[in-house]
C-alpha cells in the first residue's frame, strides 16, 4: 500500500477496481472523480416496497453487461432519497443507501447514491465523502489497490 510520507494518506490513482464484499461483487471498476461529493453506483429499477407496514427500498446492482451480475435485487430499510447535482450539473433526487467497500485491503462503510450509469464508461464513482482525510489522488497512476489485490492473492513462487 503506497502511501504519502508526510500524512497517513493512501495514494489511489484516477481509475482503481474496488469490491462490494456485502453483494458478492468484485474488481468492479470505478471512476475516481474529486468533483463529485457523493459515491453513485450504476443501479436498476430501485423502488420501495411496503411489507408489513414498513418501507423498504429494492434494488438490483450493475447490469448484465457486468460479468458477476446476478439479476437479484437487494433490499434495505436504511435508505434515503436526496437531491443530487449530476454531472451535467442538473438536481435529482435519488435513493442514497450505505455500502461496505473494500480498498487497499480495508474495508469503509461510505454512501452510494443509486444512479443510471449505463451510459457511463464506469459503473461505479467514488466521490469526496469516502476520499477526504483518507486519500490523495495522483492522476498518473490507476488500480492501485487492485494491484495490490493482485499481488496478495498470487501464489508464491
Amino acid at each position: 500500500m503506497k502511501k504519502k510520507n508526510s500524512s497517513s494518506k493512501i495514494i489511489i490513482g484516477t481509475l482503481d477496481r474496488l469490491d462490494f464484499p456485502d453483494f458478492n461483487l468484485f474488481n468492479v471498476p470505478a471512476k475516481i472523480d474529486t468533483g463529485a461529493e457523493t459515491s453513485s453506483i450504476h443501479c436498476q429499477r430501485a423502488r420501495i416496497i411496503e411489507k408489513d407496514g414498513k418501507e423498504f427500498l429494492g434494488f438490483k446492482l450493475l447490469d448484465p453487461s457486468y460479468k458477476n451480475y446476478s439479476a437479484q435485487e437487494y433490499r434495505t430499510e436504511n435508505f434515503e432519497e436526496r437531491q443530487i447535482k449530476s454531472s451535467t450539473g442538473h438536481a435529482q433526487f435519488r435513493f442514497v443507501v450505505k455500502m461496505n467497500i473494500t480498498l487497499f485491503a480495508q474495508t469503509f462503510l461510505t454512501e452510494f447514491s443509486l444512479a443510471d450509469r449505463e451510459s457511463m464508461k464506469f459503473p461505479v464513482l467514488i466521490g469526496k465523502k469516502l476520499l477526504k482525510n483518507r486519500f490523495l489522488v495522483d492522476v498518473s497512476q490507476k488500480d492501485l489497490s487492485y494491484k495490490l489485490k493482485s499481488n496478495y492473492e498470487s501464489p508464491a513462487p
